[in-house]
């Protein structure tokens, strides 16, 4: 079975005004950091993320600083979910282990 997580994150503009993100909060991120050991490039983890009834797959990164997971949401999901930077959104994610 493949862990799952859910917890509520805010929506953020990253400083060079071109991705948003959410913050996946730390009690989860040291989980996933003891699942999946075996990283992928710039420190990226697989992982299936569902807001609302919009479902997609996409990758958590690493911060430089080992600070928690960050998680890119497209123009795209966040239309279909009708969410946008300042909102907070209910995340269901799980860790696609290999």
């Amino acid at each position: 079975m493949e862990p799952t997580f859910e917890f509520d994150a805010p929506l953020w503009l990253h400083s060079s005004g071109s991705w948003v993100f959410l913050t996946v909060p730390e009690d989860e991120t040291e989980v996933i950091r003891d699942l999946a050991p075996h990283i992928g490039g710039f420190g990226s983890v697989r992982v299936r993320v569902c807001v609302g009834d919009i479902e997609w797959k996409t990758s958590v990164f690493a911060q430089k600083n080992a600070g928690p997971y960050l998680l890119p949401v497209k123009k795209e999901i966040r239309k279909r979910a009708g969410i946008d930077v300042g909102d907070v959104a209910n995340i269901t994610l799980t860790v696609l282990i290999d």
